[in-house]
């Protein structure tokens, strides 16, 4: 039978360290004592509306479950270095919440949390709101579905990255990222994906300024662009998409299919560039230069 913790409170430095194989539930991490690392090195752990508000509470954890808690600003890296984790129902607001962390789960939850997820593999994050200025940087095998995110410099130095069903409300989304693939999303930002390598984006609603740029082995599938002008400058790219383009700048390879564009730019490339603009005709393709009326 497992061992039961309920309905207390602990402000001491290590608290519970090495806490093996316990249930805790309705209990306060917080007090006078300010104490940090609650919970560090414990395995096979639940918590259950666990209130938080003290620094590095789950450092070096193998094995745990956390649902219907909160942890406040003032829970500062709360969770790092640990494996093999669930998060459910859970609010995260202190900064720096997860980092170097592997097979880390959040599911239903809301995070306020600037630098979440650094130097992680093997997270999943679903059905969740998050707001961080750089979220996931250098990570691996990353997966997320319906996930609502606003942030800035977002998924930069990314490697196996997957967002599916997702709002994206970003800036520097995805720089220098290797492997990625975005379906069915929205993704708003300026200079997105510039210097990327391998990004997929499918059925997917681009907004903002000089996106995709410098990428090499990039694919657009029946995507949307909106306010998107200087849009693939020195890429190498296949690119599909429905209805308009503001304005395309010296692709370096490839071919992109839109039904119209503003602006087709060939100005001062540094760099040798073949990449063909073509207009979506009923008739078929029309290749295009210049100025588009």
């Amino acid at each position: 039978m497992r061992d039961m913790i309920e309905n207390r409170q602990f402000d001491e430095e290590r608290a519970l360290y090495f806490l093996q194989g316990c249930d805790i539930r309705s209990c306060i991490f917080a007090g006078p004592a300010d104490g940090e690392s609650a919970l560090k090195e414990s395995r096979d752990v639940t918590l259950t509306d666990c209130d938080f508000s003290l620094r590095y509470p789950l450092w070096h954890v193998k094995g745990f479950q956390m649902t219907q808690s909160r942890m406040d600003e003032n829970t500062r890296a709360a969770i790092w270095y640990a494996e093999h984790g669930m998060v459910t129902d859970s609010i995260l607001n202190g900064i720096k919440a997860v980092r170097e962390c592997h097979d880390i789960r959040l599911e239903g939850c809301r995070i306020v949390s600037p630098e979440f997820g650094w130097k992680s593999s093997g997270i999943v994050m679903k059905n969740t709101e998050i707001e961080s200025e750089y979220i996931f940087m250098d990570s691996r095998d990353v997966k997320l579905e319906n996930v609502t995110m606003k942030g800035k410099y977002s998924f930069q130095y990314m490697e196996n990255l997957e967002i599916t069903d997702s709002v994206l409300d970003t800036k520097d989304a995805f720089w220098h990222s290797k492997n990625v693939t975005v379906r069915n999303s929205v993704v708003k930002g300026e200079y997105l994906a510039w210097f990327s390598e391998g990004l997929t984006l499918i059925d997917c609603e681009i907004i903002g300024t000089q996106p995709l740029c410098y990428c090499s082995n990039l694919t657009l599938i029946n995507c949307t662009m909106k306010e998107t002008d200087l849009a693939f400058e020195y890429s190498d790219v296949e690119a599909d998409v429905k209805g308009h383009i503001l304005s395309v700048k010296n692709p370096k390879s490839g071919r992109i299919v839109a039904d119209s564009v503003g602006e087709i730019i060939h100005e001062n490339p540094v760099m040798e560039c073949t990449g063909e603009v073509c207009l979506r005709e009923k008739s078929g393709w029309k290749e295009s230069a210049g100025k588009v009326s």
